[in-house]
């Protein structure tokens, strides 16, 4: 737990919101660092097979708060300007590196950090009233924030990646969800049913081999086709190695589900 955000557990699925509703569960150094620890944490946890990253309050993330993130920024030097950053980067590479698929579940308001924490998520339901912005031009800053001018292109093409960066306007749901940001919407009173069922199926997958998934999209970003292919087939063969392989041809055979148990 921590009094930074709020932290549920629906079997081996993890819930986590952002707990300031009042004011649209805006990100403070100590939340960055909060989250940043914990995901970081989940890679050796083994209770947890999967993540769903939820609203409060109906809303999202405002992103950074402007009275306990923006006004001391202004006050900082370069070196406490660059530690923030890394932080807030780090955020992002401890979500990748995790080993566990993460699910946003978005509604209302996600911008500025609020809009990389669903980003940076494996999969992003929303509501057809979400707002997401990556508005860090609004505020005079580059859109190259949290990793965004290396990811979002890849997830939403080039130029509506460049349209939303150097403008910080909202893209609504329905852009989203026909560009490939959104996996589909959702009522609002289904939203965190269908995130749940979804993160529950993930979770009773064979969760090392999901694990392996994780690693590999997130590797293959930088890899030529061939060293892709390569590195595809030895992570293959280490997932043929495991007992959740052999568990699958036996459930096969017999005609049954497969139970999964991560080994």
């Amino acid at each position: 737990m921590s009094a930074h955000f709020k932290l549920e557990r629906e079997g081996a699925v993890a819930v986590v919101r952002l707990d300031r509703p009042e004011r649209k569960n805006p990100f403070t150094f100590q939340s960055y660092a909060a989250l940043r620890d914990w995901f970081r944490d989940l890679t050796s946890d083994d209770e947890t097979h999967a993540v769903v990253i939820a609203p409060n309050g109906g809303n999202f993330s405002s992103g950074g708060d402007v009275e306990d993130i923006i006004g001391p920024l202004t006050e900082m030097d370069m070196k406490g300007l660059l530690g923030f950053t890394r932080m807030t980067g780090d955020l992002v590479k401890a979500m990748l590196t995790c080993g566990k698929p993460i699910v946003a579940a978005v509604d209302g308001v996600a911008v500025g950090a609020g809009a990389i924490l669903a980003m940076a998520s494996d999969i992003r339901l929303a509501t057809p009233e979400a707002k997401t912005a990556f508005l860090f031009n609004r505020v005079g800053l580059a859109g190259c924030d949290m990793g965004a001018c290396a990811m979002l292109p890849r997830i939403i093409g080039q130029g509506r990646a460049a349209e939303l960066l150097y403008t910080g306007r909202a893209m609504s749901a329905d852009e989203g969800e026909r560009w490939g940001f959104y996996n589909r919407l959702v009522g609002a009173h289904e939203l965190e049913a269908e995130a749940l069922k979804l993160a529950s199926r993930i979770a009773q997958g064979p969760r090392f081999a999901n694990m392996m998934t994780k690693t590999m999209l997130l590797q293959e970003w930088d890899m030529g086709l061939e060293r892709a292919i390569e590195a595809e087939a030895q992570a293959q063969a280490i997932c043929m190695a495991t007992e959740d392989f052999r568990r699958a041809y036996r459930a096969f055979m017999a005609k049954e589900k497969p139970v999964f148990e991560g080994d």
